[in-house]
């Protein structure tokens, strides 16, 4: 029998759930069984769990149906526990490191309890510091093992699931289980600590809860308020069967109905027709079950009291409008620069939206690129009565094609169209002042596979932090946001980790990716004309990426230090190198020259891309676009660990590369001189590679985000992914052969 049963439900949480079961994994002390219980139609989050059970024998995944809710997912991992003691964890917290070592040591101590309540830190997702709610509880507790009453304070109700571990025979014996319904963690607190005999505090962290910034779902509108009254007459008439003493029932019943009045008088929990319902049910319940010399606290909280206990709804409303008006907060004005701007932009934003005026911007205003590129050439042909406008940067108005239309970034144009289009879409981020209007559609299509971490998880990379400006104010413009891309599982994951928001993630594949699909080798020999390629020879595009570490090299920004014209001699005398530095740099002076074309300065990537031979990157998400092609990648990792450690990673790419791996420029020279970057070995890395992310990429992309935002199809209707063995990718123009 295992120590402990560690118990993880999960729902809509496939992003953090990694982080989550990997808390428990890595924990010091290892006598434990892991019970994921996930819903068996969530494919994403059935990966996550079967991956970590494969390589891991205590993990034993459970099924329960999302109609079983979260109740039902906990009760069925009681179901399967075969533990001493159970520990339940949501699936988007994380054990703190120490835990399960903690509370072994502590109930080694007291000799075992019933309950062993623990402290707990809720973590904003975004900047903030973090609270430990159940501190003050735990600091009026005795020292050791205790009847409960003694701490009659400690009622349950103010304590979640996963802030305490239970013994899973006491459970068991007196048949204790979550109760249906929303708010089961009141429900099931108030009825374990009424029924516990013998328990215990753990004053230190356990569990690091992740506070969601949009609050818990429990606190949205809804019927589902109506639960917690539920729950609150469960535990009260329990409480009262049990004839629990008075001394017991009155912290019990005051801490419900903290938590009643709470949501009574909450400006946006109940509707309008549901506040008067839950008032008059709330206060017969109070009149019901109010033991026997209750005193109300003192303040605002016990005048709603009394207004509860005398069932006048009339005062109660106009107590709750008072209180409303008191506190309320104006929105901020946009502030856009310039006085005669701002007053334009908030006449603007007076008039209705443009139902047909669509904004595009990409990389923050550098050009036509991109997604937003290809989401707008295909919306031309299949939405032709929207107006389109692509925002760019001053001086950047000559890389908008003659046929686009464009305005530049601080304009009076280009306040006027943000105020009135209906559809915005972007690869980045609009500026802060940018207002999402209701009945506004935000699009944010990204603009590559993240390997790197992103959004808020770089606040734990100080380099990176240093950079990344408020996390809050990012987060405020994830806000606005309403459909995210993907262009794989991976991606959908890592996004709603690192852009916590409440937007739908759209499994569609990334637009520009579409060429890799339908590009023919006659556009491919135009591009290599175009860009210089000499007819016969291997073009190498290399592509490294930035470092957050360090600004440029010897050999010029964004070569990552790779002598060129060196690798071109050594590799062999039909190479050649497209070089393409991170888009930071592409400002910098023309590298051409020699074997060498530099192509930063080309509008197109997708083109470049379709130029290649092959691809020599570090860890640049061009691997994850290139790869559609299913031509030959080199990883050059010559400072993986150093970047690993300052930048942080979302997996070992060393571990599962999309081709050879070089650390050299020798080694790189090496894999082209001998032929072996095109070889059986890299083919087969290239095949798992491209069936993890090149998932979605089927080169109608575009097609299904025009149907789908655009034109309001619904998501059945959109033609479905085409499967990786079927897709013809573009192809290349040489042969590879050893040099």
């Amino acid at each position: 029998m295992p120590r402990f049963s560690i118990i993880v439900p999960s729902h809509g949480v496939a992003g953090r759930l990694s982080l989550a079961l990997d808390s428990v994994l890595a924990q010091s002390f290892g006598d434990f069984e892991l019970i994921p219980v996930h819903d068996a139609p969530d494919r994403a989050e059935a990966e996550v769990v079967q991956e970590r059970a494969e390589r891991d024998s205590r993990v034993a995944p459970a099924h329960s149906p999302p109609s079983a809710g979260l109740a039902g997912a906990r009760n069925t991992g009681m179901r399967a526990a075969t533990g001493a003691y159970l520990l339940f964890l949501d699936g988007d917290d994380v054990l703190v490191p120490g835990a399960l070592a903690a509370l072994d040591a502590r109930l080694a101590d007291t000799g075992g309890v019933d309950v062993l309540y623990t402290g707990h830190e809720r973590v904003p997702w975004w900047e903030g510091e973090p609270t430990n709610p159940a501190a003050p509880l735990l600091a009026k507790a005795p020292d050791g093992a205790f009847a409960p009453d003694r701490a009659p304070h400690l009622t349950g109700v103010r304590l979640p699931a996963w802030s305490a571990v239970y013994r899973r025979t006491f459970l068991a014996e007196r048949r204790l289980a979550f109760p249906d319904g929303h708010f089961t963690d009141v429900g099931f607190g108030a009825l374990v600590a009424a029924r516990a005999e013998r328990v215990a505090v753990l004053r230190s962290v356990v569990v690091r809860h992740l506070v969601r910034r949009q609050g818990s779902r429990l606190n949205l509108p809804g019927e589902h308020h109506a639960d917690l009254l539920d729950q609150a007459e469960r535990a009260l008439a329990d409480a009262a069967a049990r004839r629990l003493p008075d001394e017991r029932r009155g912290p019990l019943f005051e801490q419900l109905f903290a938590a009643v009045l709470k949501t009574a008088t909450h400006p946006r929990r109940l509707t309008r027709q549901g506040r008067r319902a839950f008032f008059r049910r709330a206060s017969a319940l109070y009149r019901r079950h109010r033991p026997a010399g209750f005193r109300p606290p003192g303040g605002r909280l016990g005048v709603q009291h009394r207004l509860l206990a005398s069932g006048s709804y009339a005062a109660f409303r106009a107590l709750r409008a008072t209180n409303r008006a008191a506190t309320g907060v104006l929105r901020r004005l946009p502030r856009p620069h310039g006085l005669r701007t701002r007053l334009r932009y908030r006449l603007g934003l007076r008039r209705p939206l443009d139902p047909d005026l669509v904004v595009y911007c990409a990389y923050w205003g550098r050009g036509y690129a991109c997604n937003p590129a290809a989401i707008h050439a295909r919306a031309r042909e299949l939405a032709p009565h929207l107006r389109s406008v692509f925002l760019v940067e001053p001086g950047q108005e000559h890389t908008v094609p003659e046929d686009v239309d464009h305005a530049v970034i601080g304009s009076r144009r280009y306040w006027d169209v943000l105020a009135r289009a209906t559809y915005l879409v972007n690869n980045a981020n609009f500026a802060e002042d940018v207002v999402k209007r209701p009945g506004s559609v935000h699009v944010q299509t990204q603009h590559g596979t993240p390997l790197k971490t992103m959004g808020v998880d770089q606040s734990t990379y100080p380099v990176v932090a240093a950079a990344s400006g408020s996390f809050a104010k990012l987060l405020g413009r994830v806000d606005r946001w309403d459909y995210n891309l993907s262009a794989n599982r991976h991606s959908t994951q890592m996004w709603e980790r690192a852009f916590p928001g409440s937007y739908e993630n759209l499994e569609y594949g990334y637009p520009r990716n579409d060429v890799y699909c339908t590009a023919t080798a006659d556009d491919v020999a135009r591009v290599r004309r175009e860009l210089g390629v000499p007819e016969g020879r291997t073009a190498v595009l290399y592509a490294p990426t930035h470092r957050d570490y360090a600004t440029g090299s010897d050999t010029g920004p964004g070569t990552g230090g790779l002598d060129l014209e060196a690798f071109c001699e050594a590799a062999g005398e039909n190479v050649v190198v497209l070089l393409r530095a991170h888009y930071f740099y592409d400002r910098g002076g023309a590298r051409s020259g020699g074997r060498v074309i530099d192509v930063t300065a080309h509008r197109s990537s997708e083109d470049v891309c379709l130029a290649a031979d092959a691809l020599v990157t570090d860890y640049s998400s061009i691997m994850f676009d290139y790869a559609n092609l299913d031509r030959p990648i080199v990883v050059y990792a010559d400072d993986w660990d150093v970047y690993r450690e300052t930048r942080g990673v979302y997996f070992d790419l060393m571990a599962t590369p999309p081709g050879p791996v070089v650390r050299t420029p020798d080694e790189l020279a090496r894999v082209f001189r001998d032929g072996s970057y095109a070889g059986p070995a890299s083919t087969a890395s290239r095949a798992a590679f491209r069936e993890r992310f090149c998932e979605f990429d089927d080169g109608r992309a575009a097609e299904r985000v025009v149907r789908r935002v655009l034109l309001g199809e619904p998501p059945e209707a959109l033609p479905p992914v085409i499967p990786l063995a079927e897709r013809v990718p573009a192809p290349a123009a040489a042969t590879f052969v050893r040099s």
